[in-house]
């Protein structure tokens, strides 16, 4: 990891919990990435600022987690020239549906990828494969990302042959509660 190429923001530190995830994301595959609390709305001037500079400082990907309103993905994709995926994130009173609305909207000729609420996991894999695009060895490390994910369906597949269902669901569930 040498310098910053994904730059995960939010608009408050209450959405970092969420944002962990793309955190996480970039950190298994070596990417470094850059994170930030800048509000559209508390600190707007700074989120211009970012927006267009971030892609000479060597950020490729912009993630941004917002919840409410959620106007932080669409404005930096609006000044920024590079990729934009939003993150919605959940709200108390609406669950994220008003984040998601405000963030799948945009009009044309101002996109930005929009992830399902609350999953920022997704996002950071986005911002991988986006990176992987050009770079064949990163690309390898996505296939082998997607393989284990394929050998994890199987194993369970499996687990579930030999143990029937009953058995799985009793320890499953077992699992989610002591998880």
């Amino acid at each position: 990891m040498s310098h910053p190429e994904v730059a995960i923001i939010m608009g408050s530190d209450s959405d970092l919990p969420t944002m962990q995830a793309a955190i996480a994301v970039c950190e298994d595959f070596k990417i470094l990435p850059h994170v930030e609390i800048i509000s559209a709305h508390r600190t707007p001037h700074r989120m211009v600022e970012f927006a267009q500079q971030a892609h000479q400082q060597g950020i490729q990907v912009i993630i941004a987690g917002a919840g409410g309103a959620a106007h932080l993905p669409g404005m930096v994709a609006a000044i920024s020239p590079l990729p934009v995926i939003g993150v919605p994130v959940a709200s108390r009173h609406l669950r994220g549906l008003d984040s998601l609305y405000s963030i799948v909207q945009m009009p044309g000729g101002i996109p930005v990828a929009t992830v399902a609420i609350g999953n920022a996991k997704n996002a950071g894999l986005l911002a991988i494969q986006i990176l992987a695009a050009q770079r064949p060895a990163l690309q390898e490390q996505v296939i082998a990302y997607r393989r284990s994910l394929s050998e994890m369906v199987q194993d369970k597949q499996e687990q579930l042959a030999t143990v029937g269902y009953q058995q799985y669901l009793k320890d499953y569930q077992a699992a989610s509660s002591a998880g």
